[in-house]
Protein backbone atom coordinates (compact mmCIF):
# COMPACT_ATOMS: atom_id res chain seq x y z
CA UNK A 1 0.00 0.00 0.00
CA UNK A 2 1.62 3.51 -1.11
CA UNK A 3 0.71 6.11 1.65
CA UNK A 4 1.26 9.71 -0.04
CA UNK A 5 1.43 12.40 2.53
CA UNK A 6 1.02 16.46 1.10
CA UNK A 7 2.88 18.66 3.78
CA UNK A 8 5.93 18.05 5.41
CA UNK A 9 4.83 19.96 9.02
CA UNK A 10 3.95 18.23 11.93
CA UNK A 11 0.55 16.23 10.87
CA UNK A 12 2.63 15.04 7.90
CA UNK A 13 5.55 13.75 9.28
CA UNK A 14 3.61 12.20 12.66
CA UNK A 15 1.52 10.64 9.37
CA UNK A 16 4.53 9.69 7.24
CA UNK A 17 6.24 8.12 10.42
CA UNK A 18 3.28 6.01 11.85
CA UNK A 19 3.05 4.93 8.26
CA UNK A 20 5.89 3.61 7.84
CA UNK A 21 5.55 1.15 11.37
CA UNK A 22 2.38 0.29 9.98
CA UNK A 23 4.14 -1.22 6.77
CA UNK A 24 3.10 1.70 4.07
CA UNK A 25 5.22 2.35 1.43
CA UNK A 26 5.55 6.30 2.09
CA UNK A 27 6.38 9.82 0.50
CA UNK A 28 5.85 13.03 1.76
CA UNK A 29 5.54 16.13 -0.77
CA UNK A 30 5.42 19.76 0.15
CA UNK A 31 4.92 22.70 -2.03
CA UNK A 32 7.08 24.76 0.35
CA UNK A 33 10.27 24.31 2.35
CA UNK A 34 10.66 21.16 5.09
CA UNK A 35 11.73 22.61 8.38
CA UNK A 36 15.24 21.53 9.06
CA UNK A 37 14.42 18.89 12.15
CA UNK A 38 11.60 17.22 10.25
CA UNK A 39 14.32 16.73 7.21
CA UNK A 40 16.53 14.82 9.97
CA UNK A 41 13.37 13.16 11.16
CA UNK A 42 12.26 11.57 8.09
CA UNK A 43 15.65 10.64 7.11
CA UNK A 44 16.09 8.43 10.42
CA UNK A 45 13.30 6.70 9.23
CA UNK A 46 14.31 6.39 5.65
CA UNK A 47 11.10 8.22 4.65
CA UNK A 48 11.05 9.47 0.65
CA UNK A 49 10.31 13.63 0.40
CA UNK A 50 10.50 16.49 -2.20
CA UNK A 51 10.23 19.97 -1.45
CA UNK A 52 9.04 22.90 -3.53
CA UNK A 53 6.90 20.90 -5.47
CA UNK A 54 4.35 18.39 -5.69
CA UNK A 55 5.40 15.86 -8.25
CA UNK A 56 2.39 14.05 -9.96
CA UNK A 57 4.16 10.74 -11.01
CA UNK A 58 4.98 10.28 -7.33
CA UNK A 59 2.26 11.20 -5.98
CA UNK A 60 -0.65 9.91 -8.20
CA UNK A 61 0.00 6.35 -7.65
CA UNK A 62 -0.92 6.66 -4.47
CA UNK A 63 -3.38 4.20 -2.47
CA UNK A 64 -4.29 6.60 -0.03
CA UNK A 65 -3.21 10.34 0.61
CA UNK A 66 -2.90 12.14 3.67
CA UNK A 67 -3.46 15.77 3.21
CA UNK A 68 -2.15 18.60 5.73
CA UNK A 69 -4.83 20.81 6.65
CA UNK A 70 -3.36 24.05 4.99
CA UNK A 71 -3.69 22.89 1.63
CA UNK A 72 -7.04 23.70 -0.04
CA UNK A 73 -9.53 21.17 -1.42
CA UNK A 74 -8.53 23.79 -4.96
CA UNK A 75 -5.13 23.10 -5.20
CA UNK A 76 -4.10 21.41 -8.55
CA UNK A 77 -2.81 18.22 -6.71
CA UNK A 78 -6.14 17.79 -4.53
CA UNK A 79 -8.11 18.49 -8.10
CA UNK A 80 -5.84 15.71 -9.96
CA UNK A 81 -6.36 12.99 -6.94
CA UNK A 82 -9.65 13.49 -6.66
CA UNK A 83 -10.24 12.47 -10.29
CA UNK A 84 -8.40 9.71 -10.22
CA UNK A 85 -10.93 8.91 -7.29
CA UNK A 86 -7.64 8.24 -4.65
CA UNK A 87 -9.10 8.69 -1.06
CA UNK A 88 -7.88 12.21 0.30
CA UNK A 89 -8.11 11.92 4.07
CA UNK A 90 -6.78 13.99 7.45
CA UNK A 91 -4.02 12.25 10.02
CA UNK A 92 -7.16 12.27 12.76
CA UNK A 93 -8.73 9.80 10.01
CA UNK A 94 -5.77 7.89 9.30
CA UNK A 95 -3.78 7.70 12.96
CA UNK A 96 -7.34 6.59 14.23
CA UNK A 97 -7.79 3.62 12.81
CA UNK A 98 -5.15 2.46 14.31
CA UNK A 99 -6.44 2.53 18.21
CA UNK A 100 -8.69 0.76 20.57
CA UNK A 101 -8.91 3.38 22.46
CA UNK A 102 -11.25 6.53 23.24
CA UNK A 103 -10.88 9.83 22.39
CA UNK A 104 -12.15 13.55 23.00
CA UNK A 105 -12.79 15.16 19.66
CA UNK A 106 -13.39 19.08 20.54
CA UNK A 107 -14.24 22.04 17.96
CA UNK A 108 -15.87 25.07 17.52
CA UNK A 109 -14.79 29.05 15.69
CA UNK A 110 -13.40 30.10 19.33
CA UNK A 111 -12.72 28.52 22.68
CA UNK A 112 -11.41 25.02 21.40
CA UNK A 113 -8.02 25.59 22.41
CA UNK A 114 -8.56 26.66 25.77
CA UNK A 115 -11.15 23.86 26.28
CA UNK A 116 -8.87 21.45 24.78
CA UNK A 117 -6.22 21.93 27.13
CA UNK A 118 -8.27 22.63 30.14
CA UNK A 119 -10.41 19.22 29.43
CA UNK A 120 -6.51 17.68 28.77
CA UNK A 121 -5.68 18.76 32.15
CA UNK A 122 -8.51 17.78 34.29
CA UNK A 123 -8.46 14.14 32.93
CA UNK A 124 -4.57 14.36 33.87
CA UNK A 125 -5.71 15.70 37.40
CA UNK A 126 -7.57 13.20 37.31
CA UNK A 127 -4.73 10.38 36.87
CA UNK A 128 -5.85 9.34 33.01
CA UNK A 129 -3.11 8.74 31.17
CA UNK A 130 -4.47 11.04 27.87
CA UNK A 131 -2.55 12.43 25.35
CA UNK A 132 -3.28 15.96 23.59
CA UNK A 133 -2.97 16.32 20.32
CA UNK A 134 -5.01 17.42 17.15
CA UNK A 135 -4.19 21.52 16.20
CA UNK A 136 -1.95 21.69 19.75
CA UNK A 137 1.35 19.77 20.36
CA UNK A 138 2.97 16.79 18.87
CA UNK A 139 1.20 15.01 16.04
CA UNK A 140 -1.62 12.88 16.70
CA UNK A 141 -0.46 10.05 14.66
CA UNK A 142 3.29 10.70 16.13
CA UNK A 143 1.64 9.85 19.59
CA UNK A 144 -0.44 6.97 18.04
CA UNK A 145 2.81 5.51 16.46
CA UNK A 146 4.24 5.36 19.41
CA UNK A 147 1.45 4.22 21.64
CA UNK A 148 2.43 5.22 24.86
CA UNK A 149 -1.45 6.57 25.90
CA UNK A 150 -4.61 5.22 26.78
CA UNK A 151 -6.83 7.49 25.06
CA UNK A 152 -6.51 11.04 23.61
CA UNK A 153 -7.78 14.38 23.86
CA UNK A 154 -8.21 16.03 19.94
CA UNK A 155 -8.23 19.77 19.17
CA UNK A 156 -9.96 19.45 15.87
CA UNK A 157 -10.11 22.14 13.09
CA UNK A 158 -12.69 22.26 10.06
CA UNK A 159 -9.89 21.32 7.74
CA UNK A 160 -9.10 18.33 10.28
CA UNK A 161 -13.26 17.46 9.93
CA UNK A 162 -13.09 18.06 6.52
CA UNK A 163 -11.15 14.91 5.93
CA UNK A 164 -12.37 12.57 8.23
CA UNK A 165 -14.49 9.20 6.83
CA UNK A 166 -15.03 6.96 9.78
CA UNK A 167 -13.35 8.93 12.95
CA UNK A 168 -15.74 8.59 16.06
CA UNK A 169 -14.74 10.24 18.64
CA UNK A 170 -16.37 8.75 21.73
CA UNK A 171 -17.30 12.80 23.62
CA UNK A 172 -17.37 15.09 21.11
CA UNK A 173 -17.56 18.63 21.89
CA UNK A 174 -18.71 21.92 19.54
CA UNK A 175 -17.78 25.06 22.19
CA UNK A 176 -20.05 27.30 19.31
CA UNK A 177 -19.97 28.38 15.77
CA UNK A 178 -19.42 31.74 14.25
CA UNK A 179 -18.28 32.94 10.55
CA UNK A 180 -14.34 31.42 10.40
CA UNK A 181 -12.42 30.24 7.25
CA UNK A 182 -15.28 31.45 4.78
CA UNK A 183 -12.41 31.82 2.05
CA UNK A 184 -12.22 27.79 2.28
CA UNK A 185 -15.90 27.36 2.20
CA UNK A 186 -17.07 29.11 -1.30
CA UNK A 187 -17.86 32.16 1.67
CA UNK A 188 -21.31 29.65 2.42
CA UNK A 189 -21.67 30.15 6.13
CA UNK A 190 -23.90 26.77 5.90
CA UNK A 191 -20.47 24.64 4.65
CA UNK A 192 -18.64 25.89 7.39
CA UNK A 193 -21.56 24.51 9.81
CA UNK A 194 -21.87 21.46 8.35
CA UNK A 195 -17.85 20.83 8.50
CA UNK A 196 -17.96 21.20 12.09
CA UNK A 197 -21.09 18.95 12.78
CA UNK A 198 -19.03 16.43 10.69
CA UNK A 199 -17.57 15.65 14.29
CA UNK A 200 -20.47 13.29 15.49
CA UNK A 201 -21.53 11.64 12.21
CA UNK A 202 -20.68 8.28 13.19
CA UNK A 203 -21.20 9.02 16.74
CA UNK A 204 -23.40 6.14 18.14
CA UNK A 205 -26.27 5.75 21.30
CA UNK A 206 -22.99 5.02 23.53
CA UNK A 207 -21.32 8.37 22.78
CA UNK A 208 -21.59 11.97 23.50
CA UNK A 209 -21.84 15.37 22.43
CA UNK A 210 -21.51 18.55 24.36
CA UNK A 211 -22.56 22.16 23.05
CA UNK A 212 -23.08 25.45 24.11
CA UNK A 213 -27.13 25.67 24.14
CA UNK A 214 -26.92 29.24 23.90
CA UNK A 215 -25.65 28.97 20.19
CA UNK A 216 -28.60 29.70 17.57
CA UNK A 217 -26.10 27.96 15.40
CA UNK A 218 -25.71 24.83 16.83
CA UNK A 219 -29.35 24.65 18.64
CA UNK A 220 -30.87 25.40 15.16
CA UNK A 221 -28.88 22.75 13.14
CA UNK A 222 -29.76 19.90 15.91
CA UNK A 223 -33.45 21.21 15.57
CA UNK A 224 -33.31 20.13 11.85
CA UNK A 225 -30.66 17.28 11.94
CA UNK A 226 -30.83 14.41 13.62
CA UNK A 227 -27.76 12.40 16.17
CA UNK A 228 -27.29 9.27 17.17
CA UNK A 229 -25.07 10.72 20.69
CA UNK A 230 -26.37 11.59 23.88
CA UNK A 231 -27.16 14.83 24.29
CA UNK A 232 -25.06 17.07 26.56
CA UNK A 233 -25.65 21.37 26.53
CA UNK A 234 -24.36 23.49 28.34
CA UNK A 235 -25.44 26.98 28.69
CA UNK A 236 -24.86 30.51 30.87
CA UNK A 237 -28.90 31.85 30.77
CA UNK A 238 -31.06 28.59 31.20
CA UNK A 239 -31.24 25.48 33.14
CA UNK A 240 -30.65 22.22 31.23
CA UNK A 241 -31.16 18.93 32.07
CA UNK A 242 -28.52 16.36 32.21
CA UNK A 243 -26.12 19.29 31.60
CA UNK A 244 -24.21 22.15 32.96
CA UNK A 245 -26.07 25.36 33.52
CA UNK A 246 -25.25 28.75 35.52
CA UNK A 247 -27.15 29.62 38.62
CA UNK A 248 -26.52 33.26 39.76
CA UNK A 249 -22.79 32.70 40.07
CA UNK A 250 -22.32 29.21 40.40
CA UNK A 251 -22.29 26.49 37.87
CA UNK A 252 -24.30 23.55 38.44
CA UNK A 253 -23.54 20.15 36.41
CA UNK A 254 -25.98 17.45 36.71
CA UNK A 255 -24.50 15.13 34.59
CA UNK A 256 -25.26 11.38 35.43
CA UNK A 257 -27.45 12.35 38.34
CA UNK A 258 -24.55 13.15 40.31
CA UNK A 259 -24.46 16.97 41.29
CA UNK A 260 -21.30 18.97 40.83
CA UNK A 261 -21.23 22.72 41.78
CA UNK A 262 -18.40 25.33 41.81
CA UNK A 263 -18.72 29.39 42.16
CA UNK A 264 -17.74 30.79 38.88
CA UNK A 265 -15.24 33.20 41.35
CA UNK A 266 -12.98 30.29 41.77
CA UNK A 267 -12.16 29.93 38.26
CA UNK A 268 -8.32 30.86 37.77
CA UNK A 269 -10.05 31.63 33.68
CA UNK A 270 -11.69 35.13 33.53
CA UNK A 271 -14.39 36.15 31.46
CA UNK A 272 -17.81 34.80 30.56
CA UNK A 273 -16.41 32.78 27.57
CA UNK A 274 -13.89 31.10 30.03
CA UNK A 275 -17.17 30.02 32.37
CA UNK A 276 -18.16 28.42 28.93
CA UNK A 277 -14.67 26.55 28.33
CA UNK A 278 -14.90 25.53 31.83
CA UNK A 279 -18.29 24.01 31.58
CA UNK A 280 -17.87 22.31 28.09
CA UNK A 281 -14.27 20.67 30.14
CA UNK A 282 -16.82 19.76 33.63
CA UNK A 283 -18.88 18.07 31.28
CA UNK A 284 -16.25 15.89 29.91
CA UNK A 285 -14.62 15.42 33.62
CA UNK A 286 -17.93 13.97 34.45
CA UNK A 287 -18.70 11.30 32.17
CA UNK A 288 -15.24 10.19 32.52
CA UNK A 289 -15.84 9.57 36.19
CA UNK A 290 -13.08 12.22 37.22
CA UNK A 291 -13.38 12.83 40.90
CA UNK A 292 -15.50 16.10 42.10
CA UNK A 293 -12.76 17.68 43.71
CA UNK A 294 -10.42 16.82 41.36
CA UNK A 295 -12.53 18.84 38.94
CA UNK A 296 -12.75 21.41 41.07
CA UNK A 297 -9.12 22.25 42.62
CA UNK A 298 -8.15 21.53 38.42
CA UNK A 299 -10.37 24.47 37.44
CA UNK A 300 -9.03 26.82 40.01
CA UNK A 301 -5.62 26.23 39.71
CA UNK A 302 -5.60 26.05 35.39
CA UNK A 303 -3.00 28.45 34.17
CA UNK A 304 -4.30 29.04 30.85
CA UNK A 305 -2.86 29.45 27.04
CA UNK A 306 -0.65 31.16 25.69
CA UNK A 307 -1.43 34.34 22.98
CA UNK A 308 -5.37 33.71 24.59
CA UNK A 309 -5.71 37.26 26.15
CA UNK A 310 -2.31 36.71 28.20
CA UNK A 311 -1.24 39.45 30.21
CA UNK A 312 2.18 40.37 29.40
CA UNK A 313 3.12 43.21 31.79
CA UNK A 314 1.77 46.40 33.19
CA UNK A 315 3.89 49.58 32.14
CA UNK A 316 3.49 53.39 33.61
CA UNK A 317 -0.12 51.24 34.86
CA UNK A 318 -1.14 50.79 31.50
CA UNK A 319 -1.92 46.87 31.25
CA UNK A 320 -0.47 44.88 28.02
CA UNK A 321 -2.67 42.21 26.76
CA UNK A 322 -1.61 39.98 24.36
CA UNK A 323 -4.52 38.16 22.33
CA UNK A 324 -2.82 37.19 19.37
CA UNK A 325 -5.12 33.71 19.01
CA UNK A 326 -8.15 36.04 17.84
CA UNK A 327 -7.94 35.33 14.54
CA UNK A 328 -11.81 35.76 14.03
CA UNK A 329 -14.05 38.75 14.86
CA UNK A 330 -15.91 36.24 17.77
CA UNK A 331 -12.68 35.70 19.25
CA UNK A 332 -12.38 39.53 19.34
CA UNK A 333 -15.69 40.23 20.17
CA UNK A 334 -15.08 38.05 23.91
CA UNK A 335 -11.57 39.96 24.41
CA UNK A 336 -13.45 43.30 24.05
CA UNK A 337 -16.01 41.96 26.28
CA UNK A 338 -13.68 41.26 29.27
CA UNK A 339 -12.31 44.87 28.85
CA UNK A 340 -13.31 46.95 31.67
CA UNK A 341 -10.70 49.93 31.43
CA UNK A 342 -10.47 52.24 28.41
CA UNK A 343 -8.61 50.75 25.64
CA UNK A 344 -6.29 50.97 22.77
CA UNK A 345 -6.89 48.42 20.51
CA UNK A 346 -4.27 46.79 18.25
CA UNK A 347 -5.95 44.83 15.23
CA UNK A 348 -5.04 43.55 11.63
CA UNK A 349 -4.13 41.22 9.28
CA UNK A 350 -5.06 38.63 6.71
CA UNK A 351 -8.97 38.82 7.01
CA UNK A 352 -10.93 35.57 6.31
CA UNK A 353 -14.46 37.74 5.25
CA UNK A 354 -14.92 39.44 8.48
CA UNK A 355 -18.55 41.14 9.29
CA UNK A 356 -17.18 44.04 11.75
CA UNK A 357 -20.63 45.26 12.50
CA UNK A 358 -20.99 42.73 15.46
CA UNK A 359 -17.86 44.27 17.28
CA UNK A 360 -20.00 47.94 17.05
CA UNK A 361 -21.44 48.25 20.08
CA UNK A 362 -18.22 46.78 21.99
CA UNK A 363 -16.26 49.36 19.84
CA UNK A 364 -18.31 52.16 21.04
CA UNK A 365 -17.90 51.54 24.68
CA UNK A 366 -14.65 50.42 25.47
CA UNK A 367 -12.24 51.55 22.59
CA UNK A 368 -10.16 54.62 22.83
CA UNK A 369 -7.99 54.51 20.11
CA UNK A 370 -7.43 51.89 17.18
CA UNK A 371 -4.07 50.84 15.69
CA UNK A 372 -4.27 49.20 12.37
CA UNK A 373 -1.51 46.23 11.92
CA UNK A 374 -1.84 45.00 8.33
CA UNK A 375 -0.58 45.33 4.90
CA UNK A 376 -4.28 46.49 3.81
CA UNK A 377 -6.41 48.18 6.69
CA UNK A 378 -8.45 49.58 4.35
CA UNK A 379 -11.93 47.70 5.69
CA UNK A 380 -11.19 48.35 9.41
CA UNK A 381 -10.77 52.26 8.76
CA UNK A 382 -13.82 52.07 7.08
CA UNK A 383 -15.64 49.89 9.44
CA UNK A 384 -14.38 52.08 12.45
CA UNK A 385 -13.57 55.30 11.49
CA UNK A 386 -16.76 57.30 12.18
CA UNK A 387 -16.97 55.02 15.84
CA UNK A 388 -13.53 56.00 16.86
CA UNK A 389 -11.89 59.11 16.69
CA UNK A 390 -8.11 58.44 16.96
CA UNK A 391 -6.97 55.62 14.15
CA UNK A 392 -3.34 55.12 13.00
CA UNK A 393 -1.73 52.47 10.84
CA UNK A 394 1.56 51.03 11.14
CA UNK A 395 3.72 48.38 9.56
CA UNK A 396 5.44 46.47 11.70
CA UNK A 397 4.39 45.21 15.54
CA UNK A 398 7.24 47.88 17.79
CA UNK A 399 5.66 50.34 15.57
CA UNK A 400 2.25 49.71 16.27
CA UNK A 401 3.20 48.88 20.66
CA UNK A 402 5.00 51.86 20.58
CA UNK A 403 1.76 53.96 19.17
CA UNK A 404 -0.31 52.65 21.54
CA UNK A 405 1.75 53.23 24.37
CA UNK A 406 2.15 57.10 23.05
CA UNK A 407 -2.38 56.71 22.86
CA UNK A 408 -2.34 54.84 26.10
CA UNK A 409 -2.69 56.38 29.52
CA UNK A 410 -2.87 55.40 33.13
CA UNK A 411 -5.49 52.67 33.91
CA UNK A 412 -6.07 52.12 29.98
CA UNK A 413 -5.21 48.83 28.41
CA UNK A 414 -3.47 48.01 25.42
CA UNK A 415 -5.17 44.70 23.45
CA UNK A 416 -3.49 43.03 20.89
CA UNK A 417 -6.48 41.33 19.33
CA UNK A 418 -6.03 41.23 15.37
CA UNK A 419 -9.69 39.28 14.05
CA UNK A 420 -7.68 38.59 11.15
CA UNK A 421 -5.17 35.74 10.50
CA UNK A 422 -1.29 36.00 10.46
CA UNK A 423 0.07 35.98 7.43
CA UNK A 424 1.10 39.06 6.21
CA UNK A 425 3.62 40.55 8.74
CA UNK A 426 4.01 37.13 10.77
CA UNK A 427 4.95 33.50 10.03
CA UNK A 428 2.09 32.58 12.54
CA UNK A 429 -0.32 34.07 15.61
CA UNK A 430 2.22 32.37 17.85
CA UNK A 431 4.64 35.18 16.04
CA UNK A 432 2.91 37.67 16.22
CA UNK A 433 2.40 37.35 20.36
CA UNK A 434 5.81 36.48 20.77
CA UNK A 435 6.59 39.88 18.77
CA UNK A 436 4.33 41.92 20.44
CA UNK A 437 5.63 40.93 23.97
CA UNK A 438 9.17 41.66 23.14
CA UNK A 439 8.01 45.17 21.94
CA UNK A 440 6.34 45.15 24.80
CA UNK A 441 9.25 44.38 27.10
CA UNK A 442 11.61 46.87 25.18
CA UNK A 443 9.46 49.66 26.13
Amino acid sequence: MRLVVLGGGESGVGTAILGKKKGYDVFVSDFGNIKYNYKEVLGLHNIAWEEEKHTEGLILNADIVMKSPGIPDKAPIIKALKKKDIPVISEIEFASQFIDVETIGITGSNGKTTTTMLTHYLLKQGSLNVGLAGNIGKSFAWQVAENKHEGYVLELSSFQLDGIRNYRPHIAVITNISPDHLDRYEYKYELYIEAKFRITMNQTKDDYLVYDADDEIISKWLENNKIKAQKIPFSLTHEVKNGVYLKGDTIISNINKDEFTMPTHELSLEGKHNVKNAMAATAVAQLMRIRKDTIRESLSDFQGVEHRLEKVLKIQNVQYINDSKATNTNATFFALDSMNTPTVWIVGGVDKGNDYDELMPLVREKVKAIVCLGVDNKKIMDAFSNVVDVMVETASMQEAVKVAQKLAEKGDTVLLSPACASFDLFESYEDRGKQFKNAVQNL
